[in-house]
């Protein structure tokens, strides 16, 4: 039995969606209505880490788990890893950050990373890390202004950033979680080419057919945009990371995604083609009674890496 934590999120519904129909799999989340119509013979557990009856649940006869947490700070990996423990579990697949190998990376956030790492590889349980740059996806977050006004707005944008595709970052999951010899090791996953803001920015017009500008953010501008979605100490760990990124702390590109799935890892221009609809400018109104309904994807991020 394979344990999907983290199935809401960006990286844990790509994992769900990739494991192989034959395996058994679980799902533990706190609102399993978000998890989304799961393929059959997948059970989903309504528990959250503080949860120890939950936990145990949701725990029992898994042999390999996702683990993914995002309470920086909190205690939701030990309590996992604890419950983990008592219920015989094999190994513990973590998805951590690339950021924890930079020595000058000390923010709370990757101090955080740093701690939950070491529970794990001290736990006696196997495990295998997953150290993935900053996502792609997190493009999504320039989605409102692209629509609106065709400009995306970010710091540092000549920095470069070796992003990843998440859909690589769960196909290095998936095999963690369904081969052996991935046991105690640490995979830092990177794309094919370390990108600019502003790269990214004529790439995805390029995709849209539509030029867009790039407008370079304040560091003032860019807190006061994260202090109203992030507490401040988080907001300037956001910070810090994006000056190791301005000092070209995240340009190395790995060979990792290839070296485990077999594939090259998907470039940028990839990503941006299939979310293109993400960026799409909302359709005019139909005429009267014409009732066409317009829909359109939400926005998705994940901090720096």
């Amino acid at each position: 039995m394979i344990l999907v934590t983290g199935a809401t999120g960006t990286v844990g519904r790509l994992v769900l969606e990739g494991l192989p129909a034959h395996r058994a799999v679980r799902v533990l989340a706190r609102d399993p209505a978000r998890v989304g119509p799961a393929r059959e013979g997948v059970e989903v557990v309504r528990a959250s880490y503080q949860d120890r009856t939950g936990l145990r649940q949701a725990l029992t006869g898994v042999s390999r788990a996702l683990l993914v947490t995002s309470r920086v700070a909190g205690d939701d990996d030990a309590a996992f890893l604890s419950a983990a423990r008592e219920a015989g579990v094999r190994q513990v697949v973590k998805l951590s950050a690339a950021a924890v190998l930079d020595a000058g990376a000390q923010d709370l956030i990757t101090r955080w990373q740093r701690d939950s790492e070491a529970a794990l590889t001290s736990s006696g349980l196997g495990w295998t890390l997953l150290r993935p740059r900053s996502f792609m996806s997190n493009a999504l977050s320039w989605a409102p202004s692209v629509r609106a006004e065709n400009v995306v707005r970010a710091l540092y944008g000549a920095a470069p950033n070796a992003c990843v595709d998440p859909r690589d970052i769960a196909d290095v999951a998936v095999r963690a979680l369904t081969e052996d010899g991935h046991t105690g090791r640490a995979y830092v996953l990177t794309g094919p080419r370390a990108l600019s803001a502003v790269e990214q920015t004529r790439q995805l017009g390029g995709v849209l057919g539509r030029p867009l500008r790039f407008e370079e953010l304040e560091p003032a501008q860019a807190r006061a945009s994260l202090l109203r979605r992030h507490p401040e100490a988080v907001v300037e760990a956001l910070l810090d990371s994006a000056l190791r990124q301005r000092a070209g702390a995240k340009v190395q590109v790995l060979e990792t995604v290839r070296a485990v799935t077999g594939a090259a890892p998907r470039p940028f221009l990839a990503w941006a083609r299939d979310h293109a609809g993400a960026f799409a400018p909302p359709a005019p109104l139909p005429a009267h009674g014409a009732g066409h309904a317009v829909t359109r994807a939400g926005d998705g991020r994940r901090p720096l890496c």
